[in-house]
């Protein structure tokens, strides 16, 4: 039964929704500990992120066992914390991958639990909050939401000023953040300068040729592209290109060599080999076929800008063990270069690439 009946609540408690904190009406079945206000948000939870955590959810919401010894109380709470820390970067990570597939409603769930356990953990004024505050901040942005993406926001700059050991990291999210808040102002000045810091503070953090610091590049040509200074936005895109292909590449030529087939305990291949997570590699994927897009737009003007990133892309989904994808666009990166008539290299070069994808024994994803 998934109905809540009042008599059986213990008086003085107050059952919440676990997606909008509205007086709960219904239980989940499956693990008895969370509640909801209707079946609109207990399907909405349940196809976001409470399906993959919810017997997770059993030991941290019901009461503690009583211990023989103080010895064995703290290792339980130390196993308790433990668990609340995997399931706040687990919910992240989930979260932010909904975001980066264009799926803003399904990543507020998975964020809103993320925040929950942040706050149980490290309590409310914790700069830990800051990357929960802005997933939610970036899902209301990507659902219209821009006053509710603006207090999500302002809490997280509340909290990073508060702070006295807030990390490089922390700050450049947070600067990428208010940069998509101005970007969908259309105040693009303001955006610039939060896009520069975020780029400041990512490469404090992690180095100017990372990654994790091409997103700041990513969102800063876009600005460009709009504003039609082209010149500028194809830098960028170029650098953001480079970046992920450095990356990209390291990765690509040691499976390619050692040719080594990976298995885990279970006798089953990995799911990847790019060294990214699911999130990240949802960015990857989003940013690059962005850049593809734009550069095929434009193929006639510098089709070996085209087909350097389409080639990137079938690294990446090679990488990703999804053969069909790869191939896709190696055919695409060849028809191009043949359509263009260019050195016979290059399209050698992509031949070869095909040739491995085809007599690799990848399964397709």
């Amino acid at each position: 039964m998934n109905v809540i009946y009042p008599l059986a609540v213990p008086k003085g408690r107050r059952l919440c929704c676990e997606v909008c904190e509205a007086p709960a009406e219904r239980v989940c079945a499956a693990c008895t500990v969370t509640y909801y206000c209707g079946v609109v948000h207990q399907k909405a939870d349940w196809d976001s992120i409470h399906e993959k955590i919810c017997q997770l959810l059993i030991p941290l919401r019901t009461s503690m066992p009583f211990y023989n010894s103080e010895e064995e109380r703290q290792h339980g709470l130390q196993q308790l914390q433990q668990r609340q820390k995997y399931l706040i970067e687990f919910c992240y990570t989930v979260a932010q991958k909904y975001l980066f597939e264009g799926k803003h409603e399904d990543a507020v769930p998975a964020a809103l639990q993320s925040l929950r356990f942040r706050v149980n953990l490290y309590g409310l004024s914790s700069v830990e909050l800051v990357p929960a505050y802005l997933l939610l901040a970036e899902a209301s942005l990507g659902l219209g939401r821009i006053v509710q993406a603006e207090e999500y926001l302002f809490q997280a700059q509340w909290t990073v000023l508060k702070s006295t050991d807030c990390s490089n990291a922390t700050h450049s999210l947070l600067h990428r953040n208010l940069g998509l808040l101005y970007i969908a102002k259309k105040n693009y000045e303001e955006a610039r300068y939060h896009l520069a810091n975020d780029i400041y503070f990512a490469s404090c953090a992690f180095g100017t040729e990372d990654i994790r610091t091409s997103g700041g590049y990513f969102h800063l040509a876009n600005i460009f592209y709009d504003l039609k200074k082209l010149d500028l936005a194809d830098t960028l895109y170029t650098k953001v290109s480079e970046i992920w292909h450095a990356y990209l590449n390291n990765h690509y030529q040691v499976l390619s060599q050692a040719h080594i087939q990976q298995m885990d305990l279970l006798g089953k291949l990995f799911e990847n080999d790019t060294g990214l997570d699911e999130a990240q590699e949802a960015e990857a994927i989003r940013i690059l076929t962005s850049i593809s897009n734009i550069r095929e737009s434009t193929s006639d003007k510098a089709p070996q800008k085209t087909i350097f990133v389409l080639k990137i892309l079938v690294m990446l989904y090679y990488l990703m063990m999804n053969s069909s994808k790869a191939q896709e666009y190696g055919m695409r990166a060849l028809s191009l270069a043949k359509e263009q008539q260019l050195d016979v290299h290059e399209q050698s070069t992509i031949q070869e690439l095909l040739s491995l994808i085809s007599t690799e024994d990848h399964p397709i994803t």
